[in-house]
């Protein structure tokens, strides 16, 4: 899939794929409106979002509510990197959730695609070409 990123403005950044269009932007105080979500913001809403579609899609398997249902995302980080070096993910279940299934739960949740490839990396390749 082809993603390509366009620079409408400002210190905005837009990616458009399919008939999709992800819109970022910095915060004030990085010199942008914050008319958008940051690009590292995306990318840690990535893992959030992708848990909570394994956590959903176990719930809608098995007919269980998911009202009530939330997940809390929380990270650390590394003060001698200054990079994320803990990322912290709470299932939060309403009282009447069935405990049999807490554990599984956190084992959908470990299915997500994003985490899976953090864990195991791609290599990057970034490179100039003269457009045609």
């Amino acid at each position: 899939m082809d993603m390509v990123v366009t620079f409408p403005g400002g210190v905005r950044v837009d990616a458009q794929f399919g008939q999709h269009t992800i819109r970022t932007d910095q915060p004030q105080r990085g010199g942008g409106e914050d008319s958008a979500p940051a690009p590292f913001s995306l990318f840690l809403a990535s893992i959030a979002t992708c848990a909570g579609i394994y956590v959903l899609g176990f719930c809608k398997q098995r007919e269980l509510p998911t009202d009530g249902i939330r997940l809390v995302q929380r990270i650390e980080i590394d003060p001698r990197t200054g990079l994320v070096g803990q990322i912290a993910i709470d299932i939060q279940v309403p009282p009447g959730f069935p405990e049999k299934y807490h554990e599984a739960l956190i084992r959908a949740a470990g299915q997500c695609a994003v985490k899976k490839h953090l864990e195991h990396p791609p290599t990057f390749e970034v490179r100039t070409m003269v457009q045609a």
